[in-house]
């Protein structure tokens, strides 16, 4: 059993993130779909118990989209660090919460560079996996996977950007995820090049009347 190809005009962003929306908009909107704020709706964040991002993403957007009664566009991202065994990865958004009881991407930032202080190996890389579901159970969910490669930095550059862009620095750009022009960073992101799969796949599934590019 497949799911029914169908156009789709709104899709509920299972995330809080508004970073998260300002990017998933820009590819979104040209394609005439109208992304909505799972917080516009009174959904409250789901619970992410598994331990892997595919999971954690189709958790989300199978919640968002019971409780919206709409189809349902969810990610979970994270950065790997390989000195530090692919963490923070799936609790990357979480990392410092223990410690300060809160969420925080400055607290997060300062825990990541303490637990590197010493380290030779600075090889880290963004991990974005989206998941569209068309209803709560659909059969056929969209996924789609990328990463992007980098290294992590002592020291902040740059104002664009979230969590850990100031400190995610990339060789073959010469400068960190958070001084990219964000058109640029939405091409090439690990979020960006997944999105850009996920389009196609949605297009090839006639979920989408526009084609990808």
């Amino acid at each position: 059993m497949t799911s029914t190809p169908c156009s789709l005009s709104s899709v509920v962003l299972a995330s809080g993130n508004a970073g998260k929306l300002r990017e998933f908009d820009a590819l979104f909107g040209p394609l005439g779909i109208r992304l909505i704020a799972q917080g516009t709706l009174n959904i409250p964040d789901a619970p992410e118990p598994h331990p892997t991002f595919l999971e954690n993403a189709l958790e989300k957007a199978r919640y968002a989209s019971l409780l919206s009664g709409l189809p349902a566009l969810a990610d979970d991202s994270g950065l790997c660090v390989a000195a530090l065994n692919a963490e923070p990865g799936i609790h990357s958004a979480r990392y410092a919460e223990a410690e300060h009881g809160s969420r925080s991407d400055v607290a997060n930032n300062q825990k990541l560079v303490r637990a590197l202080r010493g380290q030779s190996n600075r090889r880290a890389w963004y991990v974005a996996v989206l998941v569209l579901v068309t209803r709560h159970d659909d059969p056929q969910p969209v996924v789609a996977e990328a990463n992007w490669f980098g290294e992590i930095v002592d020291q902040p550059q740059g104002a664009n950007g979230f969590g850990y862009d100031p400190y995610f620095y990339l060789p073959e750009q010469g400068c960190t995820a958070a001084e990219l022009d964000p058109a640029l960073k939405n091409k090439i992101s690990h979020r960006g090049q997944a999105l850009q799969q996920l389009l196609k796949q949605m297009a090839a599934r006639q979920l989408v009347t526009a084609p990808s590019r």
